[in-house]
């Protein structure tokens, strides 16, 4: 028997999922969860093309509540008065002390933005690495923990340093996340720190500080 050539229209049950995300552009911006999005457009996955700006993923983070961390400070002497007046002078000289880096973390848990400093002290930790197996592993964690767009402490990246990470991971040393690591700094530098030295949490610190050496 000759098969007969169906030339109407196609019930829309029957369309196939791309026919529908054409004709549909509602639908194509705002994929089921089920449906894989366009990673192009959305950036769900690893070798997504972009990253939410730090803006609205600090209000996502807010408005999701999450539950921080237990605060464990780096073992250090209490600053002086001297030092944490340095602090305001360059962002450098707040990163390279740790009494200075605790107080500016303790800061970015305020902003839900702490990821940022737990990933630049992992990067740190990883260089000092000469064994193998610990880098890889150490890799596999920072990338687990800050890279991946399925972690809640993802920081934000662009495009060509995620590249480039997900093309050294098969190999990793231990400065994979150089650049990364170089882009969060900037970041932290250019966004959390100007309002840092104008939070609450510096200004006692200057307050305490100066009170306790005039009464010394």
């Amino acid at each position: 028997m000759m098969d007969i050539l169906y030339t109407g229209p196609v019930p829309a049950d029957r369309e196939s999922p791309m026919t529908r995300s054409e004709t549909s552009p509602s639908r194509a911006q705002h994929p089921s969860p089920t449906q894989k999005p366009n990673t192009c457009c959305f950036c769900w996955c690893c070798c997504c093309s972009c990253s939410w700006s730090e803006d609205d993923k600090r209000e996502r983070r807010k408005a999701q509540e999450t539950k921080l961390e237990p605060f464990l400070c780096e073992p250090c002497p209490k600053p002086t008065i001297e030092e944490i007046k340095q602090w305001a002078q360059s962002f450098d000289k707040l990163m390279k002390n740790p009494a200075g880096r605790n107080k500016f973390r303790e800061f970015l848990r305020t902003e839900y933005s702490e990821e940022n400093m737990l990933f630049w002290l992992a990067c740190e930790d990883l260089k000092k690495e000469i064994n193998k197996s610990a880098i890889e592993e150490k890799t596999r964690l920072i990338y687990e923990d800050y890279i991946s767009i399925l972690s809640s402490k993802e920081v934000s990246l662009d495009s060509r340093v995620r590249e480039v990470i997900n093309r050294r991971m098969q190999d990793p040393t231990p400065h994979i996340f150089e650049d990364a690591q170089l882009q969060i700094y900037t970041l932290m530098h250019r966004d959390s720190y100007p309002r840092f030295l104008n939070s609450s949490v510096y200004r006692s610190l200057v307050l305490g500080g100066s009170r306790s050496s005039s009464e010394s």
